[in-house]
């Protein structure tokens, strides 16, 4: 396993953000597993900080997860012009991905919860056909309508049953989050919210192109596929983020421009 280091968190307007590379943070993630540690890991991208820009309630959310990553190369340009130079995007489906040939290695059971039972039949197919040795605990969709107590309990005893110490979280932001936050402590697993990885996975939508994602753009990849759903949720995060992200770095700038310039200098200030 990669050697694990203590998570270098940067902030981007006001949330804490995790530079560490893809193997570093999946390899935390895994540590915590095998112990079946109830931690919540937030996989954020330029809406879920936007939405915690705008709601305190979920700003509290975020800033008492245990792991945010950087899903989206806007926040890992954010990390790199903030002096983490060696950033690199932790995205979702690279997560997935990495935790499972993790968790097949290490012989640790995950959970699928959320979307629909389609999705998650053809998820299984394609996971047993890649990793032929990686323990599924279960699989459960969830109703949109928010759960009874008892349904809730039921989950809960459902899922630490199983004693799996992976839960893969799938119910949209900041639904997803909000749930991982307030069955912390309840779940023995650690947490990983993984939005709209699920459909993509399972080969209903399709993933954009390494360059595609390279250069930034999978936003309008998703637009075009999704052009209904997401150009609102797109035209009303991406300009205010840029404008608060500008505005950060120019007062950082000016700040450390001022300390450098009253900085002691042979026992006088500049």
């Amino acid at each position: 396993m990669h050697k694990i280091r203590t998570p270098k968190n940067i902030q981007i307007i006001g949330i804490n953000v995790s530079s560490l590379s893809l193997r570093q943070q999946s390899s935390q993630i895994i540590s915590w597993a095998k112990q079946n540690i109830s931690k919540a890991v937030c996989v954020a991208n330029v809406h879920m900080l936007m939405e915690a820009h705008w709601n305190d309630a979920f700003k509290k959310v975020l800033c008492s997860a245990d792991l945010v990553t950087p899903d989206g190369m806007p926040l890992v340009w954010m990390l790199k012009l903030l002096g983490a130079c060696r950033s690199e995007r932790v995205a979702g489906m690279d997560l997935l991905k990495s935790l499972c040939a993790e968790a097949q290695e290490h012989e640790i059971s995950i959970f699928f919860l959320g979307s629909e039972a389609k999705i998650l039949g053809k998820m299984r197919q394609r996971l047993e056909a890649e990793y032929p040795d990686l323990c599924i605990a279960g699989m459960e969709s969830l109703p949109f309508r928010p759960l009874t107590p008892l349904e809730d309990r039921k989950i809960i005893e459902t899922i630490n049953g199983t004693e799996t110490g992976l839960l893969f979280v799938s119910l949209g932001c900041p639904k997803q989050e909000k749930w991982i936050a307030q069955h912390r402590g309840k779940i023995n697993a650690t947490m990983v919210g993984l939005g709209g990885v699920f459909p993509i996975y399972a080969g209903l939508q399709k993933y954009a192109p390494q360059w595609i994602r390279g250069l930034g753009m999978e936003w309008a990849y998703r637009l075009y596929q999704e052009p209904g759903r997401l150009w609102q949720r797109y035209a009303t995060t991406i300009p205010p983020f840029l404008w608060l992200a500008a505005r950060q770095l120019i007062e950082g700038r000016v700040v450390r421009q001022t300390c450098e310039r009253f900085q002691p200098n042979r026992g006088r200030l500049q």
